[in-house]
């Protein structure tokens, strides 16, 4: 029998320890309508660190989305807009277009730009070197500008690798002279391509000054 009571008065015992620290943990306090729950301390970062971290993660999940959303599209416009316009700058500095009327016929302009000794007396006395086959190598103004013949079309076409020897080893152009007949004269039809893309307006205004002005007063 007091084996018994023994046992109940244990039980009892732990009941009430339990029912003492559910109180101690759901202990409240009423102050209008709002209700305060004061946790157990140990369970604080269960019952409030987690939800909290939740809502964090949630607001800045937000913020994150809201920021993309927001900003993606004026970005992408910034750098669509950036590469068009080093696309743009690329493409114009890509290529020199030219044409220029001579009152020459297309076998005088051929030979001018090919004989060495015309070629030097046009450029004002600049020295040049020409071998005028197909692969041959020409030296002018005064060994400025080297390269190769690689097609020759007599009094038709010519087109050439070109360079300034002040250029990167190994760095040619392509210079073409398209010789049309206009009339009793020649349409010369030039295109510059594969150069540097910052010498593009020093290269198109070099053309103006050391061809097409000085061989117009040469051939004329």
């Amino acid at each position: 029998m007091a084996s018994k009571l023994l046992g109940a008065v244990t039980k009892t015992s732990g009941l009430e320890a339990a029912r003492r620290a559910t109180t101690d943990t759901m202990k409240t306090k009423v102050k209008g309508d709002n209700v305060a729950y004061k946790p157990n301390p140990n369970l604080t970062a269960l019952a409030i660190s987690n939800p909290y971290s939740r809502r964090q993660m949630i607001a800045g999940s937000a913020v994150l989305v809201g920021n993309l959303a927001i900003t993606s599209p004026r970005t992408g416009a910034q750098g669509a807009s950036a590469e068009s316009a080093r696309t743009k700058a690329i493409i114009m500095a890509k290529a020199i277009h030219q044409e220029e009327d001579y009152k020459a016929n297309p076998k005088r302009i051929y030979e001018a730009l090919l004989d060495a000794k015309q070629f030097t007396a046009f450029s004002g006395g600049r020295s040049a070197e020409i071998h005028r086959e197909v692969g041959g190598a020409f030296s002018i103004f005064a060994g400025h500008i080297v390269g190769r013949n690689l097609e020759l079309v007599p009094n038709r076409r010519i087109v050439q690798a070109w360079r300034v020897v002040s250029w990167p080893e190994g760095v040619y152009s392509i210079a073409r002279f398209e010789l049309q007949v206009q009339g009793s004269g020649t349409r010369v039809i030039f295109d510059h391509t594969g150069f540097p893309p910052d010498l593009a307006e020093h290269l198109e205004s070099g053309w103006q000054e050391n061809y097409w002005k000085l061989l117009r007063k040469y051939l004329d």
